[in-house]
């Protein structure tokens, strides 16, 4: 058994859960308060399974609310992002499908903390 991928981020941590050569899979935790940078993908589509919490995500311009046991779809190409609008951390579970899943397949459009494509 690999170890797998764990990483803190600003928003909060995300854990690999199992990696393939076909999908990904993450769990996510992203603090009261804070948002995932507005960000699309050249090779990967999600899903994204709320275990946890209360949020808004926001799918090409489009907001809607989300709460524990809602998933969400994106596209390749989706622009897309998660804010925990609520008290407690909002959990989720990401499925990455696609042909490649590396962090640098990441646009970011708008991000809290600069790190937005230039």
């Amino acid at each position: 058994m690999s170890n797998l991928e764990k990483s803190e981020r600003p928003w909060g941590r995300y854990e690999v859960l199992q990696e393939s050569q076909t999908h990904k899979v993450k769990c996510i935790w992203v603090n009261p308060g804070a948002r995932l940078s507005y960000q699309k993908h050249k090779f990967r589509a999600e899903h994204w399974f709320i275990v946890q919490g209360v949020g808004e995500v926001t799918i090409d311009g489009s907001i809607r609310s989300v709460k524990a046991g809602d998933s969400v779809e994106f596209d390749i190409g989706v622009l897309h992002r998660i804010h925990n609008t609520g008290s407690e951390e909002i959990i989720f579970v990401e499925v990455q499908t696609g042909t490649y899943f590396g962090e640098d397949d990441i646009e970011r459009v708008e991000d809290d903390f600069g790190r937005a494509s230039k």
